[in-house]
């Protein structure tokens, strides 16, 4: 169930910050991450991270039921957004310990790869306005342990042919940055 009932005062994204940037990805200030995330949204800094494991498949997440935006849909492996004072590269390996019990001891390829700004909105409950870093890493060790008030479920799926035979998957809906990501890396290879 989305949390669209819950009165936004007391969602637990009232009480945290994100970055806001500009669309070069410079720090402006500081924001309240609900109000980033609502109206036309303010443009802040996220990143989308990408696990692969030796074979070439990618690890998918089911985005949380409890999730506020793009809940139960299937991201790349962790989406976040970074805390002042943090790189993307720790923000990302402090999210796959957190939902995936992923440890940096199990890849050592962890790198940014891309960015890009965006902008969606989320049937009438929100918006995503984001600079989003991309960062992808191979899995050496696959052991996962998700945290089920973060994760609905993972999937390891073939990457290239998740991106050239999408209607194969079109029962699985996917979060648009992930999509961007996604489509903008099999680009930059051509």
């Amino acid at each position: 169930m989305s949390n669209t009932g819950a009165d936004e005062s007391t969602h637990e994204n009232a009480g945290q910050d994100v970055i806001a940037v500009d669309g070069d990805d410079n720090k402006q200030e500081m924001v309240n991450r609900l109000d980033a995330h609502t109206g036309e949204g303010i443009r802040h800094r996220a990143f989308t991270t990408l696990l692969f494991d030796e074979g070439g498949n990618i690890l998918l997440a089911q985005r949380s039921p409890d999730k506020r935006l793009w809940d139960t849909y299937w991201d790349g492996t962790v989406a976040s957004h970074p805390v002042a004072g943090q790189t993307q590269i720790e923000a990302t390996t402090e999210r796959l310990e957190e939902e995936l019990g992923v440890t940096a001891e199990q890849y050592d390829d962890l790198q940014v790869t891309d960015r890009f700004e965006y902008k969606r909105y989320y049937h009438e409950e929100g918006v995503e306005h984001e600079v989003c870093a991309v960062l992808q890493a191979t899995l050496t060790d696959t052991r996962l342990e998700p945290d089920p008030e973060e994760v609905g479920g993972v999937m390891w799926v073939p990457y290239e042919r998740l991106y050239h035979h999408p209607r194969w998957y079109r029962q699985l809906r996917l979060c648009p940055w992930f999509e961007i990501a996604m489509r903008r890396d099999f680009e930059s290879r051509t």
